[in-house]
C-alpha cells in the first residue's frame, strides 16, 4: 500500500492539468542487484477544461523540459539541458522540474535504494488517473494496473534522474 502525494504547478499549465500527483514505490530486488526506485507523477484529470485537455497541456510539459514521451528512457545525468532535480533526504523526495514541484514521504527501502544506485526511474504519465486520489491509500493491484496499461506506459515519458542529498 502506498499513498499519492499533492504536487504544485505552474501558473500557465496548472488550471489545464488539475491535482498534479506523484506516488513513490520499489520494485521487486534480486539479492545480486539494486534497481532504481520508481517515482510516478500524474494528473487526476480534474483540470478546468477536462482530461483531455489536461493530456495536452501534459504532452506540452514533457516537450517544453525536454523529455519525449514513448519507449526509452531518458538519463537526466547525461541530459544537462532537462531542468529536472530529485533531492531525497530524512525519508522524503522533492522533485523539481518547470511546471510541477513534489515533495513526498517515502519509504525506508525506497530512499535506500535511491541512495545505493543514485537515481530513481520517473514516469511522467499523460494519462490522468482520477483513482489516485491524493492522501488516500493505493493498493499494489490498483497502481500496478494503471502503470501497466499500455496506453499510460506508450503515452508517458520515461527518464532516469540522479539523486542528490544533504551533505551537513
Amino acid at each position: 500500500m502506498t499513498f499519492s502525494n499533492t504536487a504544485q504547478g505552474s501558473l500557465q499549465y496548472a488550471p489545464l492539468l488539475g491535482t498534479l500527483t506523484v506516488i513513490p514505490w520499489t520494485g521487486e530486488q534480486s539479492d545480486d542487484e539494486r534497481n532504481p526506485p520508481f517515482l510516478l507523477a500524474y494528473s487526476l484529470g480534474d483540470g478546468c477544461d477536462g482530461a483531455e485537455a489536461g493530456q495536452e497541456a501534459m504532452r506540452a510539459v514533457i516537450k517544453e523540459v525536454g523529455l519525449r514521451t514513448g519507449p526509452g528512457l531518458t538519463d537526466v545525468a547525461a541530459s544537462p539541458a532537462i531542468p529536472i532535480t530529485l533531492l531525497v533526504q530524512a525519508g522524503r523526495a522533492v522533485l523539481t522540474m518547470p511546471y510541477l514541484k513534489a515533495q513526498c514521504a517515502v519509504p525506508p527501502e525506497w530512499e535506500e535504494d535511491a541512495r545505493l544506485t543514485g537515481a530513481v526511474y520517473f514516469i511522467l504519465a499523460t494519462q490522468p488517473w482520477p483513482e489516485g486520489i491524493p492522501g488516500r491509500p493505493v493498493s499494489e493491484e490498483a497502481l500496478r494496473a494503471f502503470v501497466g496499461d499500455e496506453a499510460v506506459l506508450t503515452g508517458a515519458a520515461h527518464s532516469l534522474v540522479p539523486v542528490s542529498t544533504l551533505r551537513g
